[in-house]
């Protein structure tokens, strides 16, 4: 499904311009493509739309320019305010429908409960997202990975991935995206943990410079001279 969206253009550039359009409820907005950009502005509530409509998939947008011929775009970036979340300035990006695109597509996990989390695994997804390639018309919504059959131990690479047709996935094929693992017995647990705890127990000042100097406690207290050595032979009883 293809987004469409209404800016218009504008000749000046600056932080001043930018101040002066969001004080008017709009957002600084650029398009690249063909080696060149453009400036635009667009209504803040159609770039939050837009942007909304945007989160967790790379679609099509078709950018209504007024005064000029529509241009077909993904969204490149965006910027938010670190403090309110309100958004900045938006990037767009033109693309040739007869040209091969990179985009990244989240990854749904699909099917019943896998059967090795019903025997007490546990399921890992390590990828959220692959990187494709394809034509900016084959561009999916999502890819989707059916974990039902998974036991425990057993896991998805991207080499096992069925990519749809017309896409090709960029990710290393030894890359796992996901697995069911086996689930840490308590006692296991337990164990790790007074581990760990016993290796960062904090080190005493006493103790540290008795490391220092290199002895520990025996080094650090060293022999008496004058002191006596014990008998070798028992004492005799009183007559």
């Amino acid at each position: 499904m293809r987004y469409e969206l209404e800016v218009e253009t504008r000749d000046a550039a600056g932080k001043g311009v930018a101040r002066k359009l969001r004080g008017r409820g709009k957002i600084p907005a650029v398009v690249y493509g063909a080696g060149k950009s453009r400036m635009l502005a667009m209504d803040y509530k159609v770039a939050r739309n837009m942007v909304l409509s945007q989160r967790g998939h790379t679609g099509l947008l078709t950018v209504k320019i007024s005064g000029e011929n529509d241009v077909v775009a993904v969204l490149q970036d965006h910027q938010l305010d670190p403090i309110s979340g309100a958004i900045l300035h938006v990037d767009l990006f033109e693309v040739s429908m007869d040209k091969p695109i990179r985009v990244r597509l989240p990854i749904a996990i699909i099917g019943q409960v896998p059967v090795g989390v019903k025997e007490g695994g546990i399921l890992h997804q390590p990828m959220r997202e692959f990187h494709i390639e394809c034509l900016p018309d084959h561009i999916p919504d999502h890819i989707e990975i059916d974990a039902s059959e998974l036991g425990v131990g057993d896991g998805v690479h991207v080499k096992d991935v069925q990519a749809p047709t017309g896409v090709k996935i960029l990710d290393d094929e030894e890359q796992m995206v996901v697995h069911v693992a086996t689930k840490m017995s308590e006692a296991k647990l337990e164990s790790l943990l007074t581990r760990e705890a016993g290796e960062a127990a904090p080190v005493t000042p006493v103790e540290e410079k008795a490391k220092v100097e290199g002895g520990g406690a025996a080094a650090a207290a060293p022999a008496d001279p004058k002191a006596k050595t014990p008998d070798a032979k028992p004492k005799e009883g009183k007559k």
